[in-house]
């Protein structure tokens, strides 16, 4: 509404301005009657009189050729004389004159150029006026054309006033219910302020709450990153411990086969059979085992043909999940003590027998419990319950099959309630176990079918039996991959299988 107010005190404005321009116009441009309402006069341009500077010249030019004359005077001898004498003085006296005479001449061509000038002018002042009268006429169109549109903007001013007059009058009504508006926005205006600014400081403390937050926990991030770094690097520590006593146990075994070894190289090239083990160090001598009336070193054939330690290790992982958390545990023919570094990995208690005392001497370099003994003998001298488990891997096949259902009952009745029987064997399902690895060793009396072991396992108390083929024939001869799938599961399973029972 104020703006509307100010468009019309400016339209006044400029409305008064125009009629005062068109007044004071008209009044200026008629000072005679011979000027109509609003034309200019016309310009009266004279020329300058040359005549008295005419008049003047010939006059001026009359004195210059009479200087140096002499004044003629009526005839007789005296004035003869007289009129000789005057001319014999001009002519003395022309030396003197003549600067005069140049003089004269010179500003008679000054004045000569000067009305030169002055005619030239005359022409250029009447050419100027016949112009300048032209300018004026069209000047007279003009301001002719100029006061018809004033008076035309004039009254389209006078229109738009009397319609924005009619719009103020209009608007009266808006500019009061205006300034009521105004007041209660103006009241809501500061109630939303005061609302927004609580909400500003709500959400600086919040915002402040939520950076003590990401502080509080990014200071407790950093310290669990260096806890973690300070354990990894522990772990790191520790790990590398652990490698480098790996590495020399490794190191003190190769030492020990060597030694081994050696003295069997050397029992054998001497030829003079031992009647008992021998202590050598940390080393043990045994008797070759006699077969066919010659010596047969079982060891050094075990070695190359039963497999590398870290391969057995391998396989006795298989038993950890069942062996893990017992107390009392026992290994038939432990060999060189692969299961018994298994189980004091898995913090479990375990000892293990065998008739060689090669072997035996290899697991107590190790710092594994091991004896030298035969098993019917060494399990009758236990007292009934003495064990929570029992493992034997690859012994079965070298007994009797008469024996084997009293070395189950012995195991058996060695065990306490709950207690668990693992009995491994070459599986005679597998087709490819006679083509490699069983009839190689000489010991082996002959396999054992799983349904024989179970039965027998079943006689001596023992339940809950599960059965478990191991190291697939295909692992060792990629060859039965051409073979169907069922046909190579059925005779060419595992080569191994495990049959585990726990006493009731």
């Amino acid at each position: 509404m104020a703006g509307d107010l100010d468009k019309i005190a400016e339209l006044n404005a400029i409305v008064a301005a125009v009629r005062d321009r068109v007044r004071n116009g008209t009044a200026t441009s008629a000072p005679s009657d011979e000027v109509d309402d609003g034309a200019l006069p016309p310009l009266r341009a004279a020329p300058v009189d040359l005549m008295p500077l005419v008049h003047a010249r010939d006059a001026a030019q009359a004195k210059v050729a009479a200087i140096g004359s002499v004044n003629p005077r009526a005839g007789g001898v005296a004035n003869s004389v007289i009129q000789g004498i005057k001319k014999a003085i001009a002519r003395s006296l022309q030396w003197f004159v003549r600067d005069q005479v140049v003089f004269n001449r010179e500003a008679l061509a000054a004045v000569e150029a000067a009305m030169e000038a002055l005619s030239e002018q005359n022409r250029s002042l009447q050419v100027l006026a016949a112009q300048t009268e032209e300018r004026f006429a069209w000047l007279r169109v003009n301001v002719r054309e100029e006061r018809e549109g004033a008076i035309a903007r004039e009254r389209n001013l006078l229109a738009e006033l009397s319609r924005v007059e009619a719009e103020a009058r209009e608007l009266k009504d808006i500019r009061t219910h205006w300034s009521e508006w105004r007041i209660g926005w103006e009241q809501k205006l500061a109630i939303n302020e005061v609302q927004f600014l609580r909400a500003a400081a709500d959400l600086q403390s919040a915002f402040q709450h939520r950076v003590s937050l990401v502080e509080a926990n990014f200071r407790e991030m950093l310290q669990m990153q260096h806890r973690d770094y300070l354990g990894a690097l522990d772990r790191a520590n520790l790990g590398i411990q652990d490698r480098l006593w790996a590495d020399l146990k490794k190191i003190r075994e190769s030492y020990e086969k060597l030694i081994h070894t050696e003295l069997r190289l050397l029992r054998q090239r001497a030829g003079t059979p031992v009647s008992q083990a021998q202590s050598v160090g940390s080393t043990v001598a045994v008797v070759p085992v006699p077969l066919d009336g010659g010596t047969f070193d079982y060891a050094r054939f075990a070695e190359r043909f039963r497999g590398t330690d870290e391969r057995i290790r391998r396989n006795m992982e298989f038993y950890r999940q069942f062996f893990e958390g017992r107390n009392r545990v026992l290994d038939i023919g432990c060999g060189r003590g692969e299961f018994l570094e298994v189980m004091r990995e898995a913090g479990v208690s375990a000892r293990g027998l065998d008739l060689s005392a090669e072997s035996v001497a290899v697991c107590r370099g190790k710092g594994l419990e091991a004896e030298v003994a035969d098993l019917f003998d060494y399990l009758t001298a236990q007292p009934d319950g003495e064990f929570d488990g029992i493992l034997s891997s690859q012994v079965v096949e070298h007994l009797p099959p008469e024996r084997l259902p009293e070395m189950i009952r012995l195991c058996a009745s060695k065990l306490e309630r709950g207690g668990l029987l693992a009995i491994e064997t070459p599986n005679p399902e597998c087709l490819a176990i006679f083509a490699t690895h069983f009839y190689l060793d000489p010991t082996h009396t002959r396999p054992m079918p799983h349904q024989y072991v179970h039965f027998c396992m079943e006689e001596a108390g023992l339940a809950g039996m599960e059965l478990h083929y191991l190291s697939p024939a295909i692992e060792t001869m990629p060859e039965l991959g051409s073979l169907p799938t069922d046909f190579r599961e059925r005779f060419f399973g595992g080569l191994d299988y495990a049959i585990i029972g726990r006493k009731i």
